[in-house]
């Protein structure tokens, strides 16, 4: 896949890049390694300040980095200047906290006493440069939410980005240098997904963490394992949307549609399976279906539009084969179902019904605008419908009965469970999955501790 800036609004192809020769990564891998055996040992409150110089940085720069985030991937421009104006609040947030997150722990006294020594402490440690590989969805955000608390730890970062968004990865190295981090901090690497196995084995890359699809983590996955460095993996989704009976069917009707269509629907905690409980199941499916026909589908640089381009056209291509494949197998199609004829990588909002466990998008991520809904008895078969996917990612569940609130925490299979409301990542709460969403955990104090050396410093009498 080249390296380039392709709009998926008209398919015209705007910038091409060199991808970075054998040199000029080794060069890069140096730096790295230098850099990161003095910033090491600064201080939490310089790296404090020159993060929060960065979020300042950015948050001047709003509207510019939206536009490229838009022209490159086809998100909606509202929503990219809101994902810029979540990392500025994720960077401001690591900023305040990153010092107490890894501040040193002490053990119980009575435990001190009885491994004989006189004090004991837990300190957390940076491990070394971390090669980190982004996914194009959430161009900015995914990257941010990795290099915030890296940083912040004592970190250095590198960056081999999703080929189509090489302007936005350039646009974060610049960000940082001009935030006042040495060079070596945080570098991007322009090179294919073919480069990636013999950066993740050099000695001087140290752990790794990937945002994408399965095959990318399993080769990422085995690559670390090999070499014995630590990974986070978050991989695919594909999350229910509970609705009980005592739920407000008019709001989470309205929820619905936007938690299945944000970021044209190319999200990994997007809901995607929507289960229905049978006594409200008419009246939800009517008010869903009419929101998603209604939704505002065109130029992503309109800021009143909704639902923009897929950003490429195998991804439009592997979308419509799902569709396919369900009608073939007997799924209703409530809405949508059909590219429009028009420029550009389009797709409509859409809803199948009648699904059945034979059909590919029962087991398979659905990467757009498309929601399948399933019609459940009882509680006990909408949790067996949520968790019959091999994704864990996070869920949603609509309900008023604290008992049933109970039940969906213990027994749903998930990195995270939201009652009455979507999904939403958020820098103060751990974010991952299970099963073959991946691994390991980011944000909060959890993500930040995932690439440190905790380290158990005793001391005797």
């Amino acid at each position: 896949m080249p390296i380039a800036t392709v709009n998926p609004a008209n398919g015209e192809t705007l910038e091409t890049y060199e991808a970075m020769g054998e040199e000029e990564i080794e060069r890069r891998l140096q730096l790295a390694e230098a850099t990161f055996r003095t910033y090491r040992m600064s201080r939490f409150v310089d790296r404090g300040r020159l993060l929060l110089q960065a979020a300042d940085h950015l948050e001047r720069d709003q509207e510019e980095i939206a536009r490229i985030m838009t022209i490159e991937m086809g998100k909606p421009i509202s929503q990219a200047r809101a994902e810029a104006a979540k990392c500025t609040k994720a960077m401001r947030w690591y900023a305040e906290h990153a010092e107490a997150l890894l501040a040193d722990e002490e053990p119980a006294e009575s435990d001190v006493k009885d491994s004989g020594a006189s004090r004991v402490r837990v300190r957390y440690r940076p491990l070394g440069p971390v090669l980190a590989v982004m996914p194009w969805n959430f161009p900015l955000w995914q990257v941010i939410r990795f290099a915030a608390p890296a940083l912040m730890a004592g970190n250095v970062g590198l960056l081999k980005h999703a080929s189509n968004v090489p302007q936005t990865a350039l646009y974060l190295e610049d960000l940082f240098h001009r935030a006042g981090f040495t060079e070596g901090c945080f570098q991007t690497l322009l090179i294919g997904a073919g480069a990636v196995d013999d950066v993740l084995r050099d000695e001087r890359v140290r752990a790794a963490t990937l945002t994408g699809s399965e095959p990318a983590g399993r080769a990422v996955a085995s690559t670390a394992g090999e070499m014995i460095k630590k990974t986070v993996l978050e991989l695919g989704g594909s999350d229910p949307f509970v609705v009980m009976p005592s739920a407000d069917i008019d709001r989470a009707a309205r929820v619905a549609v936007t938690a299945r269509v944000q970021n044209n629907g190319q999200s990994c905690i997007a809901a995607k399976r929507f289960i229905v409980h049978t006594d409200v199941y008419d009246a939800f499916a009517e008010r869903f279906v009419e929101g998603m026909k209604a939704l505002k589908v065109g130029d992503p640089m309109q800021d009143d539009t909704e639902v923009g381009p897929l950003s490429s056209e195998q991804g439009r291509a592997d979308l419509e084969e799902l569709v396919d494949d369900a009608r073939r197998s007997g799924a209703s199609v409530l809405c949508g179902g059909r590219r429009p004829d028009w420029p550009g990588w389009y797709y409509p909002p859409t809803v199948l019904a009648g699904i059945t466990r034979g059909m590919r998008i029962h087991r398979e991520e659905a990467f757009g605008p498309v929601a399948t809904l399933y019609r459940a008895g009882d509680l006990d078969e909408a949790v067996l419908i949520a968790n019959d996917s091999p994704f864990g990612l996070s869920s949603n569940v609509w309900t008023r009965d604290e008992a049933e609130v109970d039940r969906f925490v213990r027994d749903l299979e998930a990195g995270a469970v939201y009652f009455n409301g979507m999904t939403a990542s958020h820098p103060a709460f751990p974010f991952g999955g299970v099963k073959r969403s991946g691994y390991g955990r980011e944000l909060s104090g959890h993500g930040i501790r995932e690439f440190c050396n905790i380290t158990t410093v005793w001391q005797g009498a």
